[in-house]
């Protein structure tokens, strides 16, 4: 099965230092469980996916 590649953008965002923790905290958390290295932009694009796809806006 071929693996899907995204195209992606460089944007700038302005988080709390607090998110910045939890984002460094969820991509340990991921890398640990899925075997492979996650970044916090990673986490960053899950988040929004699923808040895009709760909105009924599939991207």
């Amino acid at each position: 099965m071929p693996e899907h590649h995204e195209t992606l953008k460089k944007a700038t965002v302005y988080l709390e230092e607090e998110v910045l923790e939890a984002l460094e905290e969820l991509a340990a958390q991921y890398s640990k469980e899925m075997g492979r290295k996650w970044s916090r932009g990673a986490v960053i694009r899950l988040a929004l996916s699923e808040f895009f796809s709760r909105r009924g806006k599939i991207v």
